[in-house]
């Protein structure tokens, strides 16, 4: 059973729609068709944050609570709304009274031209519905998607940083408990669905509905957070027949642990697992703070960085050097395959008609174990990755047990240095062995030259990174001896 409409919540309204194009964004929504313009257009890209606006969810990890969350208006379509709830800095303050998130930009004196304010505003408004008292590290977190031309960021950090934990309830505390009744009951409506100028929308509750719809129209383009497909309707003008959307798919949204794997949904967003992959790969976890902005992690999701197929796609070699699985369904078959099995050629995987990606499964380090990983780009946040390296190496003493190495942006796709690793395998770590690596990588790959970097500068860099693990295992090698000593 399907219900032709998109129900949410519009800061504390009710909103239903219907008849409307679902290629549509949410800020071309709010500025044209509610005429809330204090949502800004900067760059339609998720790139600069003057459109950031909140999204309110039921927590799936805390029942009977909501979880807040800043977005990219401009690269999130109108059908995703469905079941939650939007606010907006229309509605922020109670009354004549501003809300604490503004009156600390007033404060500090944290605004000029005013463009931007709206955003910086939001996203300081998410991160204190999560933490009254954030600390500097969280406050440069939350506000690092969200660019200023006017000034520098003094002002506006030391705004957002303003503890909020005495101030009064705003307006969404006070509607907390209808808020989430009404969520609650929006849950129980049949799955929603939009139609407009002949594009349409689905959104299927479990997996058995996804498949189904898969299998009758093969053709559907799966959307989940849309960081990277809505950029194709945003800035290449181009638009999407038929929209399937996999963020309310009950099977596809979790996390689970066994003794050696970490089982992640395909549609479950970065924020939600960040911390998890942290625990066990440091360097994974710090790389993933570098996919894109707070705004961009909040709704994009693993599977569709891997299932975009994009050679120059952060998750990819990462996976592919830690071994990684992945569970690909249709029509009630599943079958089990590693992640670097999945890419064939440039944008082209081995996903059958009316397949897609269930979840992937990430190995848990073991004693012994490294996970390197070096991300190269022009910019040290929400950038794309000129070359990105994922060296796996399982050592016992100096000797190579185990060696993987992957690489994003040095092919038509995500790879492994087959004639690198050849080199390594079986022997010690040395600064000889090394050199040899760097010569055989010349033979994995012939990178190619765009705007992003030329192919003698991928080259070079590749090889280096491989040295540059090499001495970071070395100083880590040599601390462990001093302290051992001491």
């Amino acid at each position: 059973m399907t219900n032709s409409t998109i129900r949410f919540l519009l800061n504390n309204d009710v909103v239903t729609i219907e008849n409307i194009d679902p290629n549509l964004t949410v800020l071309q929504y709010l500025r044209e068709i509610q005429f809330n313009t204090g949502t800004k257009e900067g760059c339609a890209s998720g790139d600069c944050g003057a459109c950031t606006v909140v999204l309110a969810e039921l927590d799936t990890d805390n029942v009977g609570q909501l979880s807040y969350k800043s977005i990219n208006s401009c690269i999130t379509f109108v059908g995703n709304l469905h079941g939650k709830q939007l606010i907006t800095v229309e509605d922020l303050k109670d009354g004549a009274k501003l809300h604490h998130a503004q009156q600390t930009i007033v404060d500090n004196h944290g605004s000029q031209c005013g463009f931007c304010t709206p955003g910086f505003v939001m996203s300081s408004f998410a991160l204190h519905k999560q933490n009254k008292t954030p600390n500097r590290a969280q406050v440069l977190e939350a506000l690092a998607g969200n660019l200023c031309r006017c000034t520098g960021y003094r002002s506006i950090i030391e705004a957002a940083i303003t503890s909020s934990k005495e101030c009064e309830e705003d307006s969404f505390a006070k509607h907390y408990q209808q808020t989430l009744a009404t969520l609650t009951e929006f849950k129980k409506l049949p799955t929603p669905t939009l139609t407009g100028n002949g594009h349409n929308f689905i959104a299927p509750k479990n997996i058995d509905e996804l498949a189904t719809e898969l299998t009758n129209e093969p053709k559907s383009t799966l959307v989940a957070g849309g960081t990277d497909l809505a950029l194709s309707v945003t800035q290449n003008l181009a638009t999407v027949d038929k929209l399937v959307y996999v963020g309310n798919v009950e099977e596809l949204t979790t996390i689970a642990e066994t003794d050696t794997e970490i089982v992640i949904g395909s549609a479950l967003p970065y924020s939600q697992f960040i911390d998890t992959l942290h625990h066990y790969y440091p360097d994974l976890g710090d790389m993933i703070e570098r996919i894109g902005s707070k705004q961009v992690r909040n709704t994009g999701t693993l599977g569709g960085n891997v299932g975009n197929a994009s050679p120059i796609g952060d998750m990819p070699p990462a996976l592919i050097a830690l071994g990684a699985t992945m569970t690909l369904h249709v029509n009630g078959s599943e079958r089990t395959i590693l992640v670097e099995d999945y890419f064939v050629d440039y944008k082209k995987t081995v996903l059958k008609p009316s397949e897609f990606i269930k979840s992937i499964q990430i190995p848990k380090p073991t004693a012994g174990q490294t996970l390197k990983l070096y991300k190269i780009s022009k910019r040290i946040d929400d950038d794309i990755s000129a070359v990105l390296a994922a060296i796996f190496i399982e050592q016992e003493g100096q000797k190579i047990n185990n060696i993987r190495i992957a690489f994003g942006g040095m092919a038509a796709i995500p790879k492994r240095a087959p004639a690198a690793e050849a080199v390594l395998q079986g022997n010690s770590l040395t600064k000889e062995s090394v050199v040899q690596a760097k010569t055989a990588l010349t033979t994995d790959f012939q990178p190619m030259s765009d705007v992003r970097a030329s192919d003698k500068y991928r080259m070079r860099v590749a090889q280096n990174l491989i040295e540059k693990c090499y001495l970071e295992l070395q100083s880590k090698t040599i601390e462990t001896r001093v302290v051992n000593y001491a």
